[in-house]
């Protein structure tokens, strides 16, 4: 049983997360207090976000290069609709991003089902398309803190049992995938399209559609991450989150979730997003230079893919071998 819980990714990232945070409180006890660590979920929120709507792509054998131009056009559209319009609710603001996310995730979607276009390509093409779009709406300017009202900034930070908005959203988020993946019609077949897109057909599954519908979930939640990040950090700009779809492709590859798709979990994402977010945390305390951060995390990322490959291997042989010995 023990030997058996060992195998599993989840759990031996939990152990590796244990393990880097009792080694960096050997160097800073600061570190390992429930004070820093509950700062340091609220830190990788928006990764744990991001990694799960990406992760509802890569099990049907896709990938979205556009989650972090999705934020970085919502986050700009929102800020630009409170800088002009600082009365309305912060429940519409939310909504726009929402909406705004569904609408350019729905877009990869179409391209991908319709036409049937390669999502990397696809992707690619619209990750330029959308940081294109965001410097034409905003003209190139900025939108900084002076230019937000205070609920627009306050709202993610206020804090509820002495933990942030923000923690919450993702702890919701979480929750909300865990029923969606497991519980649910759609879910599963998101799992199945993965696992065997022609044994799909066979039993009923549009595979198009259910891809469609992973790229409105990601486009979803990008557009909730760029409400979320713009506000945290207080500035909307073309370059907001430029690069960090490689974080979060790098967070579900660590937790676990295969590149060839059908394999992975709600908790997988998760803790290799906490993971990931960690090592940026926890490597300057312990007075590791940029250089190395980058490297370890590359480091970690291909062991991830490593350990991917042997195990979608041991898998082949699994089936090989009870299909010669029925």
């Amino acid at each position: 049983m023990i030997a058996r819980l060992f195998k599993s990714r989840e759990m031996l990232l939990a152990l590796a997360i244990a393990i880097l945070i009792a080694g960096v409180a050997t160097r800073s006890a600061e570190f390992a207090t429930p004070r820093n660590l509950t700062q340091a979920f609220n830190d990788s929120s928006i990764l744990i976000i991001l990694a799960l709507a990406q992760m509802s792509v890569i099990l049907t054998r896709s990938i979205d290069l556009s989650t972090a131009a999705n934020l970085c056009f919502t986050g700009m559209a929102v800020a630009m609709l409170n800088k002009f319009y600082p009365e309305l609710p912060m429940i519409i603001i939310i909504l726009v991003a929402l909406l705004w996310g569904l609408a350019l995730g729905a877009f990869n979607g179409i391209l991908v089902w319709k036409i049937g276009i390669p999502p990397i390509v696809v992707t690619l093409g619209t990750l330029t398309i959308y940081r294109g779009l965001t410097f034409v709406m905003s003209g190139g300017a900025w939108v900084n803190a002076d230019k937000m009202s205070p609920a627009f900034i306050e709202l993610q930070r206020q804090l509820i049992l002495g933990i942030p908005v923000l923690s919450w959203i993702a702890i919701l988020v979480i929750v909300v995938f865990a029923i969606f993946m497991r519980a649910t019609k759609q879910g599963r077949n998101i799992y199945a399209v993965g696992v065997n897109p022609i044994a799909a057909v066979y039993v009923g599954i549009n595979v198009g559609r259910t891809k469609f519908v992973a790229f409105c979930i990601s486009g979803l939640f990008s557009g909730l991450a760029g409400y979320l990040w713009v506000s945290r950090y207080v500035i909307a700009s073309v370059e907001v989150a430029n690069g960090y779809e490689l974080n979060v492709i790098a967070s579900c590859v660590i937790g676990g979730i295969s590149i060839a798709g059908g394999v992975g979990s709600v908790g997988g994402a998760v803790l290799g997003a906490l993971f990931l977010s960690l090592i940026g945390l926890a490597l300057p305390v312990i007075n590791v230079s940029p250089f190395w951060q980058m490297a370890i995390s590359g480091a970690a990322i291909l062991i991830a893919i490593i350990l991917n490959a042997r195990s979608d291997k041991q898998k082949g042989r699994l089936i090989l071998k009870k299909a010669q010995n029925p």
